[in-house]
């Protein structure tokens, strides 16, 4: 048994904040300066260089706060309440990397939190006895542009996979590619959306370990390309970066879809928190 104090938790998502902001993700990165060089891709890498290098946001919307807690089941938290240590964390990190503070209160009447909370919070218990924490802050550019479909069961991959392509024709250029796809099929309802989110944080290398759905993620990105967007919405063959898929269970009369789109700024990070 581990125990680990949510002031640790609070301490490393308040550095997170900046760090996820200032800098994609290697893999990501890498992606978006393996594009076919034009004006708009000649933008985006020098956007990048300048974020890291004077520590400044790559996107002006720093996001809403997806935060992934990974709890093992022989860690014992003790402090503060998990939910109020990750708010505080966002609170502070927000605040002091000067990011811009993007959350209402109440969705109708629109008062501004002023801190960047309430975060979008999703634990699960783990074996192990540590804790990792990810944050993926997500704009709501690509965040709108994302959707979700009951397919009746007797659908099949390439209807699924039309649904996938059509998702990112509607979108256009709103996302800001070029786009990371996530594909969430399975579970019920809520759960292909949280599968859809947890895919936009696999590396853009890695392929889904099934290789069924592997050849899927291939087929899929090279049909969305072929939609000519481009990045920036300026046309050419780098409209997605990658289609990561995550899959799950699911009710015999069912076949829940989601597709979360990340714009090419798909910011995400990780931590892994030990105990004493």
């Amino acid at each position: 048994m581990k125990i680990i104090d949510t002031k640790k938790i609070t301490e490393a998502l308040v550095k997170m904040c900046g760090e996820a902001n200032f800098t994609l993700p290697a893999d990501v990165q890498c992606k978006v300066q393996g594009c076919e060089k034009n004006f708009v891709t000649e933008i985006l890498c020098e956007n990048l260089d300048i974020a890291k290098a004077e520590q400044v946001p790559i996107c002006q919307d720093t996001g809403m706060a997806i935060v992934f807690a990974d709890i093992g089941q022989d860690v014992h938290l003790t402090g503060a309440l998990l939910d109020d240590a990750i708010n505080e964390g966002i609170a502070r990190g927000y605040k002091e990397n000067y990011l811009r503070l993007s959350v209402v209160k109440d969705p109708l009447n629109r008062v501004n939190t002023e801190n960047n909370t309430p975060a979008i919070i999703h634990t699960r218990i783990v074996s192990g006895d540590k804790v990792t924490i990810t944050i993926a802050p997500k704009g709501f550019g690509s965040e709108n542009m994302s959707r979700l479909k009951m397919f009746l069961p007797s659908a099949t991959s390439e209807e699924i996979g039309e649904f996938v392509t059509e998702t990112v024709r509607i979108a256009d250029s709103n996302p800001c590619p070029p786009i990371v796809v996530g594909v969430g099929i399975g579970g019920d309802f809520e759960y292909s959306a949280i599968l859809a989110k947890r895919a936009l944080c696999r590396s853009v290398d890695v392929r889904n370990p099934d290789s069924y759905y592997a050849e899927l993620e291939d087929e899929w990105l090279a049909n969305i390309n072929k939609l000519n967007i481009g990045a920036g919405g300026f046309g050419g063959k780098d409209t997605a970066l990658a289609v990561n898929i995550e899959t799950f269970g699911t009710h015999i009369a069912g076949l829940p879809v989601a597709v979360n789109i990340g714009c090419w700024v798909s910011r995400h990070k990780s931590v892994i928190i030990d105990g004493e």
